[in-house]
């Protein structure tokens, strides 16, 4: 057994399981370097989750249920051109979801969360392109000894966005969505109060599955982290 953790209500996505970008972050950073993990089940909250190592990959189960299961990737899409600091602010102010949010509680886009408590990424179209950006400060809280922001955090900051790479850009009117799958690459970390641009685009799609990137970028452009994700639409059974 690799060891166990538990997923403090901060970390929350909907109201009842974690945010599944800092769920699949955990398991990411034990493989270390380029990695994907698949979300099997709702991560829960407040309880045990056993991460236990499976080959080169782990396995992360609750109560004997498998939640989610990670293996090291190859990661070799490439970002689009950072948009600068203030280009971002200005997107962020077209943030569809503000008003009427699924999760208005997501630690990584939720707009009841406050600086300082939830990462505060609200996504907007950028004007004249195709790619969604928000400007984003990692807070203290969230950073590790050295003053760097913990890679999990990173990972999460590249979930929502990645989404609204696709909502921004396409009509979608057919329910609720969660995350899939996650792969990501952690290049660099910033520091606690460093300006930085969060950006998603749209892949494509296959039927109930929407594929997006993102990326975490420097203010001086600088690609820091970029992630692959797969967006599930549910079907109406299901929510």
């Amino acid at each position: 057994m690799s060891g166990q953790v538990t997923i403090g209500r901060r970390f929350r996505g909907p109201a009842g399981s974690a945010n599944g970008g800092y769920a699949c972050g955990l398991l990411g950073t034990l493989i270390g370097g380029a990695a994907e993990v698949t979300l099997r089940s709702p991560p829960p909250l407040e309880q045990p989750i056993d991460l236990v190592r499976n080959g080169n990959g782990v396995q992360a189960l609750a109560g004997g249920r498998l939640i989610a299961e990670g293996t090291s990737a190859s990661l070799a899409m490439k970002a689009p051109p950072a948009p600068g600091f203030d280009a971002a602010v200005r997107a962020s102010e077209r943030y569809p979801w503000r008003d009427q949010h699924p999760y208005p509680g997501c630690f990584v886009c939720g707009p009841r969360r406050t600086p300082g408590d939830g990462l505060c990424i609200y996504p907007g179209a950028v004007a004249g392109s195709e790619v969604v950006a928000a400007p984003f400060l990692p807070d203290k809280s969230l950073a590790d000894e050295a003053g760097r922001l913990r890679p999990e955090i990173a990972w999460a900051a590249l979930d929502c966005p990645s989404w609204f790479g696709f909502h921004c850009f396409n009509a979608f009117d057919e329910g609720l969505m969660l995350l899939g799958r996650l792969a990501a690459r952690i290049d660099a970390l910033p520091r606690a109060g460093d300006r930085c641009v969060v950006a998603g685009w749209h892949l494509g799609r296959e039927g109930r599955k929407i594929h997006c990137g993102s990326a975490l970028y420097s203010e001086d452009g600088t690609v820091l982290a970029i992630g692959r994700a797969t967006w599930i639409v549910l079907k109406p059974l299901e929510q």
